[in-house]
C-alpha cells in the first residue's frame, strides 16, 4: 500500500508538471480585445475564431460581436483612446478623420472582391494604408470583404433608375460618406444603428437598407421585406486592424506570425463569402423576395456625377481614381 501510494504521488507530480508549461503559457498570453458589429453567425466571427486558434500561443483574444461592447462606428475611436486593441473597421468611420480617404467608400469604385485585394496589394494601395496609419495610430491587418451590397426594400414598387429612388428612406450607417453614398442612389438616407434595422423596417421607420447577401440573411432582413434590387453598388469590405501601440510592443517574429495568420483567416473569409452569395438568390427568392436588376448604366452613371461633382472628391489623392481603375 505504501508503494501504491508513493507511485500515486509521483505520477500525480509527474502529471502536473507535464501540465505546468501549458498553464504557463496561458498565462503568457497577452489579452487582445476585439470588438465588431457583425454577429457570431457572421462568416467574419468564424474568421476571427480562426485567427484566435492560430495565435493562441502567444495571444488571448477576446472576441466581442454584435456591438455588445462599442457601438457601429466607436470602434476606432476606442482603438484611439486605448480602450480596444482590435476591431473591424468600416473605411467610412476612417474618412471621418481622413477626408481623402472616402475615394475608397465611393459607390461603384471596386470591381469585385479580387479587384478589391489586387488594390491593396498594390503600391497605391499601400500608399492609402500607410496614410491611414501614419494618422491614426493603427496597423491595418487587410480587407475583409463581405460581399457586394445590394438595395434590399419593402413593398413592390419597381426600382429601375435612381430616380425611382426619390423618396425612399433607405437606410444609411451615421457618417457624411455613408450618408452621400443613400444620396449617389437617389435614395433619402436615414443613420440608423445596425442593430435597429429589423425594428425599423418591420415598423415602416424606414422603407429599406442596402448590405450584401449574408448580412442580409444573418439579420433576417428577408422576413421584413419584399424585394432586393441589384444594385451592386459597392463591393462592401472593412478593415482587420489592431492598435499600433499593440502592434510595435510585439517582436518581429510575432507580427511576422499574427500577420501571417490574419491573411490566412481573411482569405478563407473571402473565399466562403462568394461561395454564400451565389447560393442566397436561390434562398432569398424562395423565401418570397422578388430580385432583379435594375439599368447599372443609369445608377452608375449618376453615382459616379455626384461624387465628381461633391466636395468629397475634392479631398482624393489625385491621380488616386485612375490608379485604382487601371488595375
Amino acid at each position: 500500500m505504501l508503494n501504491l501510494n508513493r507511485r500515486l504521488v509521483c505520477g500525480f507530480a509527474a502529471a502536473a508538471m507535464a501540465l505546468f508549461p501549458l498553464a504557463a503559457a496561458a498565462q503568457d498570453a497577452r489579452e487582445l480585445t476585439f470588438s465588431a458589429v457583425f454577429t457570431q453567425n457572421d462568416i467574419r466571427a468564424e474568421m476571427m475564431e480562426q485567427l484566435k486558434s492560430a495565435v493562441a500561443d502567444s495571444f488571448d483574444l477576446q472576441l466581442y460581436y454584435g456591438g455588445t461592447l462599442f457601438a457601429q462606428g466607436t470602434e476606432l475611436v476606442a482603438i484611439q483612446r486605448g480602450n480596444l486593441d482590435m476591431s473591424n473597421v468600416a473605411p467610412q468611420d476612417i474618412a471621418k478623420q481622413i477626408p481623402a480617404f472616402s475615394i475608397l467608400t465611393a459607390a461603384y469604385l471596386f470591381r469585385d472582391a479580387e479587384h478589391l485585394s489586387t488594390f491593396f496589394a498594390s503600391e497605391a494601395g499601400a500608399e492609402m494604408v500607410a496614410m491611414a496609419e501614419d494618422q491614426l495610430g493603427i496597423h491595418i491587418l487587410g480587407p475583409t470583404y463581405f460581399g457586394t451590397r445590394q438595395v434590399n426594400l419593402r413593398g413592390d414598387k419597381e426600382i429601375r433608375t435612381p430616380e425611382d429612388m426619390s423618396g425612399v428612406k433607405l437606410r444609411m450607417p451615421g457618417g457624411d460618406a455613408w450618408q452621400f453614398l443613400g444620396e449617389a442612389l437617389g435614395a433619402n438616407p436615414t443613420p440608423m444603428a445596425y442593430s435597429e434595422v429589423y425594428t425599423g423596417l418591420q415598423s415602416g421607420a424606414i422603407d429599406g437598407q442596402d448590405n450584401p447577401f449574408p448580412s442580409v440573411e444573418n439579420m433576417k432582413f428577408y422576413e421584413v421585406t419584399d424585394q432586393i434590387v441589384l444594385t451592386s453598388h459597392l463591393v462592401a469590405f472593412d478593415l482587420l486592424v489592431i492598435s499600433s501601440r499593440v502592434w510595435d510592443e510585439m517582436t518581429e517574429e510575432q507580427r511576422t506570425a499574427f500577420q501571417s495568420a490574419a491573411d490566412e483567416a481573411i482569405a478563407w473569409s473571402t473565399e466562403q463569402h462568394l461561395a454564400r452569395e451565389d447560393e442566397l438568390a436561390a434562398f432569398f427568392e424562395g423565401e418570397g423576395l422578388k430580385i432583379y436588376e435594375p439599368d447599372l448604366d443609369a445608377f452608375r452613371s449618376h453615382a459616379q456625377t455626384k461624387y465628381l461633382e461633391s466636395d468629397l472628391s475634392a479631398d482624393w489623392p489625385e491621380g488616386m481614381l485612375d490608379r485604382i481603375n487601371g488595375l
